[in-house]
């Protein structure tokens, strides 16, 4: 990630980024209520709220986000929910500090914001256990030729070449009226 997109990301937490509602998406209670507790990590956790969701349902969480502010939000909201989960700043094509595998890795907005896909798919591979899920939700991108952040054909169809099933796909709109999609994936 180029260091002016990271100080871009980093000056929108200055303030509230509209994508980060401070509101667990329902989705995520779904998966939560129906899959055991395990290891899980939250990609571009953003201030945290969903790292305290996991977290207080009884998984050990672990989250990052490349925005250095969001991640000291989230420090903060850890600390006040009195809750434990590890945190940290990193890139999602990189994952350089991330530890281990996990059972379920969320990722609410950063996979469809990233040119390089492929590397992001590589690192999560490589972190996801056998059998874990992928629970992503991101934007369609505009057929046929996306100029705006979003999941293209191209992308699901690279999703679909991984060792990844999809088990559900829920076609909806954000509240911008923008096409999106919650997608379950299993290794």
């Amino acid at each position: 990630m180029n260091l002016l997109r990271r100080l871009q990301f980093d000056l929108w937490y200055l303030g509230s980024p509209p994508w980060d509602s401070g509101i667990t998406p329902p989705e995520l209670f779904e998966f939560i209520q129906t899959h055991p507790a395990g290891r899980a990590l939250d990609i571009g956790c953003g201030t945290g709220t969903n790292v305290i969701t996991l977290a207080k349902t009884g998984w050990e969480v672990t989250g990052f986000d490349f925005a250095s502010r969001a991640i000291r939000i989230a420090k903060r909201k850890i600390k006040k929910a009195n809750v434990q989960a590890t945190l940290f700043t990193d890139d999602a094509t990189r994952m350089k500090n991330v530890i281990g595998q996990f059972d379920l890795v969320l990722d609410i907005g950063c996979f469809h914001g990233l040119e390089n896909k492929a590397d992001y798919l590589t690192q999560l591979d490589r972190i996801l256990v056998p059998s874990g899920f992928w629970l992503m939700y991101g934007f369609l991108a505009p057929s046929p030729q996306p100029t705006t952040p979003g999941l293209a054909d191209l992308d699901l169809d690279m999703i679909s070449a991984q060792a990844l099933t999809l088990l559900s796909r829920r076609n909806g709109l954000d509240k911008h009226e923008r096409p999106s999609a919650w997608f379950l994936y299993q290794k």
